[in-house]
This record gives structure tokens, C-alpha cells and sequence, in this order.
């Protein structure tokens, strides 16, 4: 189960969304405990039928309020608060209604204002829930940020990642994490990959040691977070191991928190140039992004040249 605290997200986003706290104690959890619910669940608009949600009040449920009986009103509260929903948040600068404030009170429901759009709010907690609570793993390898695509860089042991990202780096591209990569499922396909707080910035090098990236590449050299797109496996050749497939019609994939990932093996032997083969994977990969595939456009220019030899 993966969870956090109403009191943990006051204190993260309180001052961003300008929240004011007015009643009720916020200890209430907010968790994920099945595999079909998504953490950006979690918060909505008032809804009965989603009463378990952190509730959010704007102008348009505050107008409809106003216009209902007052024991239509109290009734819908009070539905809601048995539920015992982890907050209420009133938006849009809305005056808390009384009837709202003495139900959150008596059933001692954290209940906050803040003077910005009720649309905002749900989608700024929605954002800041999908990572607080999202499905989290740790894989050993480096992850770099080349030509803006996130690319994090596995295989064997010895096969020389550190120092391909050294090399990567000093062509203009971005470290993310080196040794340890934190990832993390933002959504349903999205893979944002972090670097632990104890390695930023810091990259290993047999031989020379721990090289601080910040320090001598300068600010541009670091990212702070990527979407992963491509796993590229660094795999050292072995005598007598037979040759990779030279012109692969599938493509590859890895698994990482349920989310397929695009693949490359990459041979690592004496004098092959990693960096240049790496950016064009990248180069590849980004070219299939958009629906390009050169593999593909060979394979059809070789049938069409077959056909128009044997016509028959």
C-alpha cells in the first residue's frame, strides 16, 4: 500500500496553492491500496458518489448550495463526512459556507480555503499525488538526458557506463543519476526517472574516482528529472559468442514497473565509438517516435525491388 498523510501534503503545497487551514484535524491518509485505482483519484470535486475523495469546493457547488433547501444541503454533507473523507478544500476565494464549516467540525474533517480556481487546485493536488504516491523502483545503471530524450543506460559489469556517460557528457548532454536511478510511474505509460538526494550530481569513474558533474561541466550538465523513453544494454562480447541480429524486425523492449520500454543492445568491443552509436540510437529512437522507421523503410524498398524483377 502506498500512502501519505493530509498533514504531509499541507505541508508541501500549502504555500503554492495559498491553502488556509480553518477547522478539523488533518492526520486523515490518503493511500492506494488496489491496483485499478490511480492516485490522481484521490481528489475531485464534492461528489457523493465518490465521497472517499479529498473533497474540493468551488464557486459553482458553493452557488448550488445556496439555491438548495438547507436540509437537502445538510443531508449531502453529512453523506459525505460519514464517509470521512481525508479534507475539504473551499476555492475560489468562496466565503465557507456555515453549514460546511459545523458538519466538518463535529465530524472533525480537516477543512482549508484558498483563494484559487477550484479547477487549479484539482489539478495541481492530482499532479502532486501522482508522484507522491506513485509505484517507485530502483535500477542499477546511469540515466542521461541525449538530445532530450531519457535514456538510461544499463548491462554488464565492466562494460564501461560510467565512462560513456562521462564521454556523453562532455558532448553536451545531461546527467541525471549515475549508479542509482529512482524511477517512478507518474501515469498509466509515463516512467519519470530521479536521481537519489545522496548521489546528485556526482558521477563514478574507475580510475579517477568520484567526479562532481555540477562542479567542472557547469549547471547545464545535470537535469533533475526525465522521462524515460530508451533502455540502452551495454553487453560485452565473449570469444565464440555468436553476432547480434544485424537487422532486427522487432523491436525490442523492457519491462519496468509494468510499462514496456524501448530496447538496444549495444556490442561493446576495442575501438567501436559507444557515444556515436548511442546518439544514434537516440537519433533512431526519436525518428520512431514520430513514425519513421528506417528498418522498416529498407524492408520495403528491398520487396519493391524483388517484385519489380520478377513481375510475375
Amino acid at each position: 500500500m502506498r500512502q501519505t498523510s493530509v498533514t504531509r501534503l499541507f505541508e508541501q503545497v500549502a504555500e503554492r496553492l495559498e491553502l488556509t487551514h480553518v477547522c478539523g484535524t488533518p492526520d486523515r491518509v490518503l493511500s492506494v491500496s488496489e491496483e485499478r485505482v490511480w492516485p490522481a483519484d484521490l481528489v475531485g470535486h464534492l461528489n457523493l458518489i465518490h465521497p472517499e475523495r479529498l473533497q474540493i469546493l468551488g464557486a459553482a457547488e458553493v452557488a448550488w448550495a445556496r439555491r438548495q433547501a438547507a436540509r437537502k444541503v445538510a443531508h449531502y454533507v453529512t453523506e459525505i463526512l460519514h464517509a470521512r473523507p481525508p479534507a475539504m478544500i473551499v476555492a475560489d476565494g468562496c466565503e465557507v459556507p456555515g453549514l460546511v464549516e459545523s458538519h466538518c467540525r463535529e465530524a472533525n474533517v480537516a477543512l482549508f480555503t484558498t483563494p484559487q480556481p477550484a479547477a487549479s487546485i484539482v489539478d495541481q493536488l492530482r499532479l502532486y499525488l501522482s508522484r507522491e504516491l506513485a509505484e517507485r523502483t530502483s535500477l542499477h545503471g546511469v540515466f542521461m538526458d541525449v538530445l532530450g530524450l531519457g535514456v538510461f543506460i544499463t548491462g554488464d559489469s565492466g562494460a564501461g557506463k560510467s565512462e560513456l556517460a562521462l564521454e556523453l557528457i562532455s558532448r553536451g548532454h545531461g546527467l541525471v543519476a549515475d549508479d542509482m536511478v529512482e524511477f517512478s510511474r507518474v501515469a498509466p505509460t509515463v516512467l519519470e526517472g530521479r536521481c537519489p538526494e545522496l548521489l546528485k550530481n556526482y558521477l563514478e569513474v574507475r580510475g579517477i574516482g568520484i567526479l562532481n558533474i555540477r562542479t567542472i561541466f557547469g549547471e547545464t550538465a545535470c537535469r533533475r528529472k526525465m522521462r524515460l523513453k530508451l533502455v540502452v544494454y551495454l553487453q560485452r562480447r565473449t570469444p565464440g559468442e555468436g553476432d547480434p541480429t544485424r537487422l532486427p524486425i522487432e523491436q525490442d523492449t523492457m519491462e519496468i514497473l509494468g510499462v514496456p520500454v524501448r530496447k538496444m543492445v549495444i556490442p561493446v568491443a576495442a575501438g567501436r565509438n559507444i557515444a556515436v552509436l548511442l546518439e544514434a540510437a537516440v537519433r533512431t529512437t526519436i525518428l520512431q517516435l514520430r513514425g519513421i522507421d528506417t528498418t522498416q523503410e529498407f524492408i520495403a524498398r528491398q520487396r519493391a525491388l524483388l517484385i519489380s524483377d520478377n513481375p510475375e
